[in-house]
């Protein structure tokens, strides 16, 4: 297995802790918005947009470039934070998340530079990103695309004909991300729907399947570049999260699955511990 460069890893590091920061100023500015799957997914995203994903933020419409689809809609805030920080329009535009006005609203539309489908209906990211996969099959393009997935969202029926499909169609231009941080609005998932065995699951309707922390930059990276090698098949990677990762009061509770924080104590207290997280780095 090649190695991969260190100050790589702690530069991705520093963009994740980077995103985390944008997703809580954001949300806490708007006083609207979902902190909680933002910050699990901040790793997944620093690596897709900052080393894995071949895009242009001067050609957004690029017709070569990889595609990406926030299926878990809600989770805009780390989305919008990774296309300013990687170029595609001022990062001070962050700061009108949410306004009524702004481009930059709740859930991602196609009037953001750099967003490839409109989301937030749960369910129908993995059907978007097969269309996607089907036709740069047929375009004979070398593009890929990267459907991030929340776990409370597959509990949806449509994910799971598209889960058939995209096997019955060996799509293995497509990766799906699922973002199992094993909270959903009310609850923890599992107490909602029972959705293990997962990875079985996914075996079962024709997958490659790769379980990784989802935290951890290296493994994230290595299982792309897995994905990359699978012929015949599309590939699934099972991201094991922490809802809420990076800030103390939010981790692991559904409290903050769609809440800001609740007073500056809170908000200076969300920044401080990212700051202090960065600094390790």
């Amino acid at each position: 297995m090649s190695s991969i460069d260190p100050e790589k890893v702690k530069e991705l590091k520093r963009i994740a802790n980077d995103l985390r920061v944008w997703s809580i100023k954001m949300i806490y500015r708007a006083q609207s918005g979902h902190p909680g799957g933002a910050l699990s997914a901040a790793d997944i995203l620093a690596v897709l947009y900052f080393h894995e994903m071949r895009v242009d933020p001067k050609n957004p419409e690029w017709p070569d470039r990889d595609r990406f689809v926030l299926s878990k809609g809600h989770a805009s805030a780390a989305y919008y934070a990774a296309l300013a920080m990687r170029g595609f329009f001022p990062e001070e535009d962050l700061l009108t998340f949410r306004d009524v006005n702004s481009y930059l609203q709740g859930h991602p539309s196609l009037m953001v530079p750099g967003v490839d489908m409109c989301t937030g209906s749960l369910g129908q990211g993995l059907s978007a990103g097969i269309g996607m996969a089907l036709a740069g099959k047929m375009d004979k393009r070398d593009y890929r695309v990267y459907v991030l997935l929340g776990d409370g969202e597959i509990e949806e029926g449509n994910v799971w004909e598209a889960a058939m499909t995209a096997a019955t169609r060996k799509l293995d231009n497509l990766v799906a991300i699922v973002d199992r941080n094993k909270i959903q609005l009310d609850d923890f998932t599992d107490r909602m729907v029972e959705l293990d065995p997962l990875e079985e699951k996914w075996r079962g309707f024709g997958w490659r399947v790769i379980s990784i922390n989802g935290h951890d930059v290296t493994q994230i990276i290595r299982a792309l570049d897995e994905a990359k090698k699978t012929k015949g098949r599309p590939t699934v990677i099972i991201a094991h999260t922490v809802k809420g990762k990076g800030v103390s009061y939010m981790e692991n509770t559904a409290k903050y699955h769609g809440k800001p924080p609740q007073n500056e104590e809170e908000y200076e207290r969300a920044l401080k511990e990212l700051e202090e997280e960065r600094r390790k780095i």
